[in-house]
């Protein structure tokens, strides 16, 4: 590297002691501008070269971050290589690294919160109050309340073009590992008859998706055009989602009304069925029951500071005394998050015969929830906007929130909603997506400052971590589902999302890219390890769609644990080509 910073120098140098002194008439030197200017040229040497930060000795690193571009963090709310680098002395690396690893668990706690208790719900509210049918609001708004955290970090990475790796080793690791390892211990938990077209169907356009991805990465290049084909390949599985339902409602009802005279024989699952005949668990009979069991018998009015404090209480009693000491444990660590949560998202629960209206709440979140977007959006850059350089933005906002507020305070009551209720699922629906896209930009950067340190690719940060984080909670949901019964939900679940995430989260992140640099976005490939990745899913998707046929459709033991190895036979390739064993 000396040499090639020397020879830098005597190339850009030399010409830029002409140019200086073409500028000043030929006077003598100004020995602070030639310093400046070697800084310059030392920092376009280096704008590619932050990995490189590890190289250096421990004294020379805070001064290499500092004055490398590439280490400039734009997204993120805190700067963790500098914070690693330069705050903190460098014999308390492993103890940063260590609390960065804290730091990056409680991210994901907030992602998966903040989807989990507020996106979806308001999402689920909104398609309600649409009157969205089961199939168009499932490949729709479900898809993206369950792929949220997938895709608000796709788009955060793409925003850099030295971790779009991320985003590229997150969507395709998270695919494998939903298609493997979560689809397989579905089948270990539950052997059971998949549904034959939405699967097929499902798995044929996941290849399409994979396919099309792969090209843009072997060019190394998208356009604008190719970008906008490409997001509309997921208008199209919806188009086919809803004829397909169709066609098989019609079905149906011509076959029952031929068989009305036939005695009823009790009919077992076929693999030929739709994803309609897939139960509702949305669970809203049993809680209005469970509600209904614990009403008072005479009319009760609770005070307006009762119902508040009740409100931002997320810890049922109940169902605390029932749960087992670890459910405690978790629920206590979740317990602050989800009570500061509260206090700026509003939820609309359309399963409740108050569909969650909390009039004090409610106007409480109307003052801190647009404030929290503004803090929030970007990373943060509006919070220190000022109006014509005398008025903060975050206060003029703060004071029409207060006035929206004392206008629902006063023109409502605290036992019915009003009219306009759904309005506040519209808010909590954009207050959660901020919080959301704040976090993942958070978690990239956290992500990015630990490849640089640990001297691993964005790739397959994105690979393990990113993908296990996003994906670990749709693993236990789904094996809970199976467990439950409902083994072909589970596994829809599984196929359909990652169409999802994949589509929308490489689609979008390119698009927002593209309309922030008026330009093509560009590639950066990790080389032989994105090509493993690419090919060990598509050859992961090319054997369920052989395999899964040839067994009847019948998705047994024997099947998932095919899948399991596939999975570790694939980590293990791709660590091993991460760490050099393995090469071209």
């Amino acid at each position: 590297m000396a040499f090639k910073e020397f020879l830098w120098l005597l190339l850009f140098g030399g010409q830029w002691t002409i140019t200086s002194s073409q500028l000043q008439n030929q006077t003598d030197f100004n020995l602070a501008g030639l310093s400046s200017n070697l800084t310059l040229v030392k920092m376009a040497a280096r704008s590619v070269e932050c990995d490189l930060v590890m190289n250096h000795t421990s004294a020379e690193r805070c001064s290499f971050v500092r004055n490398t571009p590439d280490c400039d963090m734009e997204d993120g709310f805190i700067n963790y290589l500098r914070v690693v680098f330069c705050l903190l002395p460098p014999n308390l690396t492993p103890f940063t690294i260590t609390l960065c690893s804290i730091w990056l668990l409680f991210l994901f706690m907030i992602l998966g919160l903040t989807a989990s208790k507020f996106f979806c719900p308001n999402l689920s509210a909104i398609s309600s109050s649409l009157h969205l049918t089961h199939n168009v609001a499932g490949v729709t708004f479900l898809a993206l309340g369950n792929g949220a955290p997938d895709i608000f970090s796709a788009i955060a990475a793409f925003s850099h073009p030295h971790t779009a790796g991320l985003a590229v080793g997150a969507l395709f690791g998270a695919g494998i590992f939903v298609t493997t390892v979560v689809a397989g211990s579905v089948s270990l938990f539950k052997p059971f008859a998949v549904a034959s077209r939405p699967f097929l169907r499902d798995v044929i356009f996941y290849m399409v998706a994979v396919f099309w991805t792969f090209l843009m990465l072997y060019r190394g290049t998208t356009t604008l055009g190719e970008t906008l084909g490409y997001l509309s390949l997921y208008a199209l599985y919806v188009l086919t989602v809803i004829i397909s339902a169709y066609i098989y409602k019609r079905q149906r009802n011509s076959e029952n009304t031929s068989n009305q005279n036939v005695p009823h024989i009790p009919e077992f699952p076929s693999s030929d069925s739709s994803d309609d005949d897939l139960p509702n668990l949305t669970g809203g009979n049993i809680q209005q029951e469970y509600e209904s069991e614990y009403r008072p018998l005479l009319p009760y009015s609770e005070p307006t500071s009762r119902i508040l404090l009740n409100s931002l209480n997320p810890v049922d009693s109940r169902k605390w005394r029932r749960k087992s000491w670890r459910w405690r444990v978790l629920k206590a660590l979740k317990t602050p998050l989800e009570m500061l949560l509260l206090l700026c998202v509003p939820v609309v629960d359309p399963d409740k015969e108050d569909r969650n209206w909390r009039r004090p709440l409610n106007c409480l979140q109307l003052m801190i929830a647009p404030v929290v977007c503004v803090l929030a959006f970007q990373s943060g850059q509006y919070g220190s906007y000022m109006i014509q350089e005398q008025f903060p933005l975050w206060l003029l906002i703060l004071l029409l929130g207060f006035f929206l507020a004392a206008i629902v305070f006063c023109t409502t009551t605290n036992d019915h909603p009003p009219k306009y209720h759904a309005l506040f699922a519209l808010l909590g629906f954009v207050v959660s997506a901020v919080l959301i896209s704040a976090a993942a930009s958070e978690v990239v950067s956290l992500l990015h400052m630990l490849g640089v340190v640990l001297s691993l690719s964005n790739t397959v940060l994105g690979l393990t971590l990113l993908a296990w984080g996003n994906s670990i909670g749709d693993c236990f949901s789904d094996i809970t589902i199976a467990q439950q019964g409902y083994p072909r939900m589970a596994i829809s679940a599984c196929f359909g999302g990652i169409i999802f995430n994949m589509v929308i989260g490489v689609g979008l992140g390119c698009l927002v890219q593209m309309v922030k640099t008026d330009s093509n976005v560009q590639f950066e490939s990790e080389g032989l390890l994105t090509w493993i990745l690419a090919g060990s899913l598509g050859l992961s998707l090319v054997l369920s769609f052989i395999i899964v046929p040839l067994s009847q459709f019948h998705l047994g033991r024997t099947y998932g644990i095919f899948l399991l190895v596939f999975y570790v036979i694939f980590l293990s390739i791709a660590l091993f080509t991460e760490f050099g064993t393995i090469h071209t």
